[in-house]
């Protein structure tokens, strides 16, 4: 069974684990430390994933990734960035797919956010084709738009509506 909750403490370890993981982080913001270590999973799951919007993927109760939905500030303030990322053991199996369809109910049932957004580096066709079965329409190719570990990447976004 696939649910989504808060992080907890007995996330910790997977966490590390699984962020470590260089397919795993490949694909993520330079924001996430590297490495990432237990101080920094400590950190997150305590104070950084208390901001709101932001959930662990939990399968037949173990932790497996993050997927998050995270509003933007004033004008911006009816839109969310949609992020997640799931540990390499899991990719394959629509389960990211399936995260983020609980995502977006919640979002849709306890928010007043009326559009989706997420940014994709250019080359990573899982995300893409997880926001493109999840009803996401790619609008546009931003060009050196990513800036991570001294290199420029372009990025796809993808956006969708959401009704209440």
């Amino acid at each position: 069974m696939l649910r989504l909750r808060e992080l907890k403490s007995d996330d910790q370890t997977l966490l590390v684990n699984y962020l470590n993981n260089p397919d795993v982080k490949r694909f993520l913001s330079p924001k996430i430390p590297s490495p990432y270590t237990m101080d920094d999973a400590c950190w997150w799951i305590e104070i950084g994933s208390k901001a709101g919007g932001i959930f662990a993927i939990e399968k037949d109760g173990l932790f497996i990734g993050c997927v998050s939905a995270i509003a933007g500030e004033l004008e911006y303030s009816k839109s969310a960035e949609v992020g997640y990322w799931l540990a390499k053991d899991y990719w394959g199996q629509g389960i990211v797919t399936k995260a983020l369809a609980l995502l977006i109910a919640q979002v849709q049932a306890t928010t007043d956010i009326v559009r989706l957004h997420a940014v994709v580096f250019e080359g990573n066709t899982g995300s893409s084709k997880v926001l493109l079965k999840s009803g996401f329409k790619h609008e546009a190719l931003l060009e050196k738009a990513i800036y991570k570990e001294n290199c420029f990447y372009n990025a796809n976004l993808y956006g969708q509506l959401i009704s209440k």
